[in-house]
Order: C-alpha cells, then sequence, then structure tokens
C-alpha cells in the first residue's frame, strides 16, 4: 500500500465516524425539540388557566367589593335616617 491509499482509507474511516455521529446527533436534536415542544404546550396550558382563574378571581372579587360598598352605604344611610 502507497501514501495515498493509506489516506484514502484513513479520511474513509473518519468520514464514517462523522456520518454515524450527525445521525446520532440529529436523532437526540429531534427528541429535544420534541420534549420542548412538550414543555411549551403544558406551560401553555398552565397559562391560560392561571389566566382563566385569574378573571374568574376578578369577578368574584369585583361583586364582592361591590356587595360591600353597597352595604357601607346602607349602614351610612340607616345612620343618617335616625
Amino acid at each position: 500500500m502507497n501514501a495515498f491509499q493509506v489516506l484514502v482509507v484513513i479520511l474513509s474511516v473518519v468520514l464514517a465516524i462523522f456520518l454515524v455521529v450527525g445521525i446520532v446527533v440529529g436523532i437526540l436534536l429531534i427528541r429535544v425539540t420534541l420534549q420542548i415542544r412538550r414543555v411549551a404546550s403544558t406551560a401553555e396550558k398552565t397559562a391560560e388557566s392561571v389566566e382563566s382563574f385569574m378573571a374568574n378571581m376578578s369577578k368574584a372579587s369585583s361583586k364582592a367589593f361591590l356587595g360591600s360598598m353597597l352595604l357601607k352605604q346602607m349602614k351610612r344611610f340607616k345612620k343618617r335616617g335616625k
């Protein structure tokens, strides 16, 4: 074997190694991407739930606030009437 044949064999082996490593890295990137999508979807659902909860709480708190204000005004009106 001369130097050119040895060089071709070495380059072929290195290319095969890089090809295998590239395929493995590609597969791992696809898995990580899918996992990131699942996490993002879960986070989006959680954010929507929190938003819905806060909207319901603001409605309830505004009703409670209006009720307490109305009660205060009624007490104030009763005190003036006496």
